[in-house]
């Protein structure tokens, strides 16, 4: 039967390797969450920084494009950067 022993630096170090794992699993979710090509309402509200009541406006006016499927509306990211350059190439 083998023994190891494990010092208190030993436990500081395993933690620290964990956290850097977590930290890179969860900064790749966020990379592939920013890499979408289709957003959802609560997505884009929070990227524009808007209430659910604007983003209706936004739709309703023609001003950002959107794609309804079933009972949740989807708005493409480059239609989203072109309404905040200014140009929505709607007409």
């Amino acid at each position: 039967m083998e023994i190891d022993i494990v010092t208190r630096e030993d436990l500081r170090q395993f933690k620290r390797e964990m956290l850097d794992e977590f930290k890179q699993i969860i900064g790749n979710r966020e990379k592939d969450n920013l890499g979408r090509e289709w957003l959802k309402s609560a997505e884009v509200r929070k990227l524009l920084g808007v209430s659910p009541g604007t983003l209706q406006n936004l739709r309703a006016g023609g001003t950002l494009p959107y794609r309804k499927v079933g009972g949740s509306m989807y708005y493409h990211r480059e239609d989203i950067r072109k309404m905040m350059e200014g140009g929505n190439d709607n007409g």
